[in-house]
């Protein structure tokens, strides 16, 4: 099984109600096409979802999702980098995602070693990287964060010289 990420925009908020109803619908095409659900971040104004599978292929998510009425997203495959020593319990904490693309190649000990090179930024605005997703193609990058808000992130981030694409605030929804 291959981590298959999914990055999807509406136009018309979400609410809590419509996603429960959106999961609930897509759960048998799921799992006609072997594509197990691990967790999805619903922005805080309802217009940005990014979820998380595993699945034979990314052909295989998108069809399930098609399927289920779920409108076409950016699909890719990535693999997936917890931070270290972090536990189920803080990764369900993270409340906090940014988004990154790279013009070149990048390998994860290199972005990982420019994220070292800032902790002290992460520190003092009391932020806590606990998961990246790297593309395949290693030019995207989701990473989840535990912050105050998403300005916090933003604004370590930025003290760090760490560019970034997106940063947005989250609910999340997992099985």
């Amino acid at each position: 099984m291959n981590d298959i990420l999914v990055e999807r925009h509406w136009d018309q908020a979400l609410s809590d109600a419509d996603m429960l109803a959106m999961l609930g619908s897509a759960a048998d095409c799921l799992g006609i096409h072997r594509v197990d659900w691990h967790a999805s971040r619903l922005s805080a104004d309802g217009h940005e979802l990014f979820c998380h599978f595993s699945a034979a292929d990314a052909e295989s998510v998108r069809i399930a999702l098609n399927k289920a009425g779920s409108p076409r997203g950016q699909v890719w495959a990535g693999t997936v980098h917890d931070a270290p020593g972090m536990t189920d319990d803080e990764l369900a904490r993270a409340n906090v995602l940014v988004s990154r693309r790279f013009e070149e190649r990048m390998a994860f000990e290199e972005i990982q070693a420019a994220e070292h090179a800032g902790a002290s930024c992460l520190l003092t605005h009391r932020v806590q990287r606990v998961r990246t997703y790297l593309s395949a193609d290693r030019r995207r990058m989701i990473s989840l964060y535990q912050a105050p808000d998403a300005e916090s992130v933003r604004l370590a981030l930025q003290a760090a010289n760490v560019r970034v694409d997106r940063v947005w605030a989250f609910r999340r929804f997992g099985p």
